[in-house]
């Protein structure tokens, strides 16, 4: 039996894309991962920030908040996306993702989480690239809340260290004013992180946001051994220009 078992893969305008399967000895788990060309996206292995993005953005909304819109940037393995549809305050959630083989993936069932996500009827995933849609107008996709009270977004390494070149307006104060229209004012924004918090684009969020919070999510990593961290910016309440 082969260690890898690769499910599907695709050329994109950013190198190709492969999704593939493997058994990792050191959980005795099948492992699924998602690779762009030699580098390594996501692995089902690690999980754990992904789906605190989730956890942590939706809980910065008001205890009383109901019938939530949300928007989820970035399908990947599904883990954020699932995370989101544990919180029976939410009423629809549209996915975002640039890449359609992406959604396919999902729609075909090649995922552990697919059936979960696509058979729930909150779910829309949306081929789009989602940066370009916060720079525009709110309510110009009509898959999309006019409005959300979350975005949830997991695309970049970083803020500073964007997947491709044409993301990194968004990590500005002027393309967080344009994101932020697409908030409720009340809204929460949240964002994860390979790296832990940056007190660099704490400062930059809080020029747009009244509440802004810095959350390191440690987790175990049986690869190394040890724990590893990855970090989840939270901020909520659009300030008023």
């Amino acid at each position: 039996m082969h260690r890898f078992e690769e499910l599907a893969w695709v050329d994109t305008a950013m190198g190709e894309l492969t999704l593939r399967r493997r058994h990792e000895p050191s959980v005795d788990a099948e492992v699924y991962e998602v690779k762009l060309g030699e580098e390594y996206l996501m692995s089902s292995l690690f999980t754990v920030a992904e789906e605190e993005l989730s956890r942590l953005g939706l809980a910065a909304l008001a205890p009383d908040a109901r019938d939530l819109d949300v928007i989820v940037g970035g399908l990947g393995l599904g883990y954020t996306a699932i995370a989101a549809l544990r919180d029976e305050r939410v009423r629809s959630m549209a996915v975002v993702d640039a890449l359609p083989a992406v959604i396919d993936w999902h729609r075909a069932r090649l995922l552990p989480v697919s059936p979960r996500l696509v058979d729930d009827p909150r779910t829309r995933l949306v081929h789009a690239d989602f940066f370009a849609l916060v720079r525009g107008e709110p309510g110009a996709h009509d898959e999309l809340p006019a409005r959300a009270h979350a975005i949830l977004l997991d695309v970049d390494h970083t803020p500073s260290f964007p997947l491709d070149r044409s993301h990194a307006d968004l990590y500005t104060v002027e393309g967080l004013r344009r994101m932020a229209r697409h908030l409720h004012p009340d809204g929460v924004f949240a964002l994860w992180s390979d790296d832990e918090p940056d007190e660099a684009f704490l400062a930059v969020l809080g020029a747009v946001f009244a509440h802004v919070e810095g959350h390191v999510v440690p987790f175990d990593n049986p690869v190394t051994g040890g724990v590893s961290t990855n970090g989840v910016y939270v901020a909520r309440d659009v300030l008023p220009r």
